[in-house]
């Protein structure tokens, strides 16, 4: 008896398809998690040696919990960039790294522009720097993972 060795495998590209987004999606919800206790601890630290992160504009302090908040929902629409990428792009990883550079660049102005004390400015351009070096790479490299 001759056995050819066939192995049977997914009916169509759905089903891996599903697996790449779903793996994607897994992965970047942990990278999420480590960016958004990455950014609080930084944030927590920069409050412990005195920056006050106090906005002229109504004169609130930013709290640790909003740190955290903001970079959650950033991180998560990171990650629908991705998995968008990964669905309708060619190059999904040289894309999501162009654009999520571009934005993280674009996140930057506002510090500048908020009033703030020097040291307020300067810790929040290092924070939003923290999740960023975080999740794009982590993304990026998930996406060459998923389309190689």
């Amino acid at each position: 008896m001759n056995d050819i060795g066939v192995v049977a495998g997914p009916a169509s590209g759905r089903t891996s398809r599903t697996h790449r987004l779903r793996g994607l999606a897994g992965t970047g919800f942990i990278a999420t998690l480590a960016a958004t206790v990455a950014t609080t601890l930084a944030a927590a630290l920069a409050q412990a040696v005195g920056v006050a992160f106090e906005v002229p504009d109504g004169g609130e302090t930013i709290p640790l919990s909003g740190f955290a908040v903001v970079t959650g929902f950033f991180s998560v629409v990171g990650i629908v960039i991705a998995v968008a990428l990964l669905r309708w792009s060619a190059r999904p990883a040289e894309r999501f790294v162009w654009t999520a550079v571009t934005l993280t660049a674009i996140s930057l102005v506002p510090p500048l522009l908020s009033g703030a004390n020097t040291a307020t400015i300067t810790a929040l351009l290092g924070l939003h720097l923290v999740p960023a070096t975080v999740m794009i790479p982590t993304l990026a490299r998930s996406l060459r993972t998923r389309t190689g």
